[in-house]
């Protein structure tokens, strides 16, 4: 334990609010269980833990990081990675993951953006440059709305915005999620998430490591792997194309999971089918939430009682949530219309974004979501859509502006709509339908030309149209598109 021990300031003893202090308490009550296993292997035990966490904390300050200052993260997933979260959180800096798949003309405009004071990442330093030996180190006290972390979502315009999710935030959602889905002794986790967005970095490993819980580490997702684990565990959190994976193998029946407590799915859509279909299967309800990187889980069905397919549940407890019509009034239960939500989790905003804030918030404090939402009479919650054009794919958002303006700036281009079509790995898939000026432009020039985009946002298919359908007002009809080619995977 660093000298200060769990929740106390090396100033004399007053409480912290730093995260870590939370954590520290965990696995000093955990003591020889182990943390992190990979492929079979313990790879770190909770008594071990404070002392590696140090060790990285030393090595960040040893490289001129101070509190305050922005550690922006592009890593491969490794145990390292967490230990390093867990160091930039001790040693108060704000941590700044991105995904691994965004290339390096992306990552400049990161950098740019939350002007990191240390960068892990290709082209610059690397986690390996970090090892440091077991160390001592005093966790750096916190204020509740110090900010712990930004999260790059991505923008309508083409621009990301960074979440800035303070210590509080974080430390509140992870403690209403732990009772509420009833963490108990002798859980166990298969991780297998990315860590740089809030399913797998938050909810999962705050859930394992707040209850000195073992994880059961995969750098990715691998039905079959998964599967084995299953034999030595009790928890999955995924993403819907985890649990189609499972289901399309022969290996994964009522036996394989018979050790389980709880399925979690998140961060996309769960096919009313996929749901039935696993249950038939295994005898488990998944447990179905919803959340967003503003603030981490918003809403969840019920641990104890219905786990009603096609709803993401109930508001968690410390948190409220309404339907609105768009100029923010509450409509009767039942009615479609924006959900808008508000909570100890919710977000300080957009980092250096007054503009963008002030645009998603209402004066009451209520973030307007941008998804619609119908409300049961009991405070049950479904979404049935989107009022701006996201795309989820593998569990991703994606936002076709950002696509259509790379495409839209290619010679031969007149015009693109990109839109997500039914897939049925993936939940969605990115398709582009394009207008030409050059009858010789084709769908492979055209992905050539996309390749400073993120693999996940390159379209898996590119059509070619004389036209785009367009409203009265000329607006292109997305809907009329998403409809035309709705079969395209099937």
């Amino acid at each position: 334990m660093g000298k200060d021990g769990p929740g106390r300031s090396a100033e004399g003893g007053a409480l912290s609010a730093n995260l870590y202090c939370l954590v520290a308490a965990a696995a000093a009550a955990a003591g020889e269980t182990p943390a992190f296993v990979e492929n079979g292997d313990i790879r770190l035990r909770y008594d071990e833990l404070d002392g590696a966490v140090a060790g990285y904390a030393a090595a960040l300050v040893a490289r001129g990081a101070q509190p305050g200052d922005r550690l922006l993260v592009q890593a491969e997933k490794s145990v390292e990675g967490a230990l390093l979260y867990l160091a930039a959180l001790r040693a108060g800096l704000i941590y700044v993951p991105l995904n691994t798949a965004y290339t390096a003309t992306e990552l400049e405009h990161f950098i740019a953006d939350a002007e990191p004071a240390l960068i892990i990442a290709p082209g610059h330093l690397d986690l390996a440059d970090l090892v440091a030996p077991p160390a001592d180190f005093e966790t750096v006290p916190r204020g509740p709305d110090d900010l712990a972390a930004i999260l790059y979502t991505s923008g309508t315009t083409g621009r990301s915005k960074g979440a800035m999710l303070s210590h509080a935030n974080l430390s509140s959602n992870a403690l209403t999620l732990k009772d509420y889905w009833h963490w108990q002794a002798g859980d166990v986790l298969i991780h297998a998430l990315p860590i740089y967005h809030v399913h797998g970095l938050f909810v999962a490993l705050h859930g394992a490591l707040l209850n000195g819980s073992t994880m059961l580490w995969h750098e990715s997702f691998n039905a079959d792997a998964v599967i084995a684990d299953m034999a030595r565990a009790t928890i999955l959190m995924g993403v819907p194309t985890f649990y189609t994976r499972l289901l399309a193998s022969p290996a994964f029946a009522r036996a394989a999971a018979a050790g389980m407590r709880l399925f979690v799915s998140g961060s996309a859509p769960l096919l009313e089918s996929t749901f039935e279909e696993f249950e038939d299967r295994t005898g488990h309800r998944i447990l179905e939430r919803y959340g967003m990187t503003e603030a981490g889980m918003i809403c969840s069905n019920p641990y104890d009682g219905e786990r009603m397919p096609g709803t993401v549940g109930f508001p968690l407890p410390g948190g409220a949530a309404r339907v609105c019509d768009d100029a923010g009034r509450e409509l009767p239960r039942g009615e479609a219309g924006v959900l808008e939500i508000k909570g100890p989790n919710l977000f300080k905003g957009y980092w250096r974004r007054p503009d963008k804030t002030a645009e998603e918030m209402r004066s009451d404090g209520f973030l307007i979501t941008g998804d619609i939402a119908t409300m049961a009479a009991d405070g049950r919650v479904a979404i049935v859509g989107r009022t701006k054009d996201l795309i989820i794919a593998g569990g991703l958002n994606i936002y076709p502006k950002e696509i259509e303006l790379a495409i839209d700036a290619v010679p031969g281009v007149a015009e693109s709509a990109v839109i997500g079509v039914p897939h049925p790995d993936l939940g969605e898939a990115v398709v582009a339908v394009v207008t030409r000026t050059d009858p010789a432009l084709d769908e492979a020039m055209l992905l050539a030309a996309l390749a400073d985009l993120a693999r996940f946002k390159q379209p898996r298919r590119i059509l070619f149209a004389e036209s785009l359908p367009r409203n009265a007002m000329g607006k292109v009809q997305k809907a009329a598109l998403r409809e035309a080619h709705k079969g395209l995977f099937s």
